[in-house]
């Protein structure tokens, strides 16, 4: 059970009946540090040309009665792999914790760079550069560093939390889920995050989680840094060779600028939630989005303010705990063709077949699983998932404690892929293919079991 605030000793000894000694206070430190690329380092899917809006690596530092806990998310694609592993070691041993209670998200924008230094060493080791077209390995290690930095430096400066308020915001105009299905079933059409087709736009928003959900943690009555969750993907437009952190990077610097508070937003699962019924893909659209999530980031924090919204916090108030899940392959992953992929110097998929590669050794061994995570504070629980999830485990969660005020980070270990429900892959489309899913449909099953363990223990 999770402590109250103050616990009675009896002091008959001394003349005293009782008195009550304070726990210690939960603390909080922020840190942010800049993540865009260098111009001529690869990015998703191109070069980088310069910098429209620059990227974060954004986080908070919680120091409670245990180890520090940390939690990161960063404007990139994803971070898989080897690149999870290098994350988390290093801010790990800048503030004194086990990698375990670190969590590293991306936000997922796509003019923007990956990190996976597993595949990296494969291709190192087959003659291939992965700094030409994959990552830049060293920007990658600069940016970790930094962070490392960043973070020991939160922890030094770490505020007094004595509350944390938690609320949620319907978002109007941004979210519809990106796959429409036919008379039979299946897939018809995919309504991606930026859709020309008026046709499709004018289908309905379909199953999506319309709230965006906010956690702010207060000393006394100041608010000190916020984190928001919301399932979209964040492109309103990309490839055009100019880092940028998209519409939710928007949202969160304009709400930072506007109140002078920290705020770290994660991506929640998004993996089949897109705006493309909102957004044809004009440029100007990007910050008419921003907008919209940030008026409902405004609408949630002001929401948490109020007293009846606050839960007094101390460091006892706080658990963190892991499920480490072995998630089942993909059936058309076969180690024997990928690995003559790899080592073709005339193929064009060798990066994919290294990633891929990395991803189905650690299925078929069980050796590396991946940590499904759970943070508890007071009344609020914050659920850590990898991949390009669907909405529906989202939804799931949500459904599983109603009594709880459940938020959920997806894009963690980027190396599955789409992680969508046992039924749509039955369903088809671009989300549930060989090119975009490394997962089988028992996953649905592995997850939802982890979820349901991490949410449906006793109270801490």
């Amino acid at each position: 059970m999770v402590r109250p605030l103050l616990t009675l000793v009896l002091l008959a000894a001394s003349g005293f009946s009782a008195v009550a000694i304070a726990d210690e206070p939960l603390r909080l430190g922020t840190f942010d540090v800049d993540a865009s690329p260098p111009v001529g380092t690869p990015m998703a899917y191109d070069p980088t040309d310069g910098v429209q809006d620059p990227l974060h690596c954004k986080g908070i530092v919680l120091l409670g009665e245990d180890e520090p806990i940390v939690l990161l998310a960063i404007d990139w694609i994803g971070v898989g792999n080897g690149g999870q592993d290098a994350f988390k070691e290093a801010i790990a041993g800048a503030v004194g914790t086990s990698p375990d209670r670190v969590a590293v998200h991306a936000l997922h924008q796509h003019d923007a760079p990956r990190c996976d230094f597993s595949a990296a060493e494969l291709l190192i080791e087959h003659g291939v550069d992965p700094s030409e077209s994959f990552f830049d390995l060293d920007f990658a290690r600069d940016v970790i560093a930094r962070a490392a930095d960043a973070a020991r430096q939160a922890k030094a400066d770490a505020r007094t939390v004595t509350h944390i308020g938690s609320a949620d915001a319907l978002v109007e105009g941004v979210a519809s889920n990106r796959r429409i299905l036919g008379p039979d079933g299946r897939v018809r059409a995919t309504r991606y995050t930026a859709c020309r087709d008026e046709a499709l736009r004018a289908e309905p928003e379909g199953i999506i989680d319309p709230n965006l959900k906010l956690l702010t943690f207060f000393d006394g009555a100041e608010p000190i840094a916020c984190l928001s969750y919301y399932a979209c993907h964040p492109q309103s437009y990309y490839r055009t060779g100019l880092a940028s952190c998209d519409f939710p990077g928007l949202a969160r610097q304009a709400r930072e600028a506007a109140t002078g508070i920290p705020h770290i937003h994660f991506d929640g699962a998004g993996g089949n939630i897109g705006a493309g019924k909102f957004n044809d893909g004009a440029p100007e659209n990007r910050q008419v989005l921003a907008d919209r999530l940030a008026d409902a980031m405004r609408r949630a924090f002001d929401t948490a303010a109020e007293t009846n919204r606050r839960s007094p916090v101390s460091s006892s108030s706080i658990a963190w705990e892991v499920v480490p899940v072995v998630l089942p392959a993909a059936p058309h992953l076969d180690e024997e063709t990928l690995s003559a992929t790899l080592a073709d110097p005339n193929s064009n998929a060798r990066i994919s077949a290294a990633v891929d590669l990395v991803w189905l050794r650690r299925c078929t061994t069980g050796n590396d699983p991946i940590p499904v995570s759970c943070l508890t504070l007071g009344p609020t629980r914050l659920l850590h998932l990898p991949g390009e999830l669907f909405v529906e485990y989202q939804l799931a969660a949500q459904a599983m404690r109603p009594d709880l005020f459940v938020c959920m980070a997806a894009y963690g270990d980027y190396a599955p892929g789409y992680i969508c429900t046992a039924s749509a892959y039955y369903q088809g489309g671009y989300e549930a293919s060989p090119r975009a899913s490394n997962v089988a449909p028992t996953v649905e099953i592995v997850l939802l079991d982890a979820i349901a363990r991490l949410l449906q223990q006793d109270d801490h």
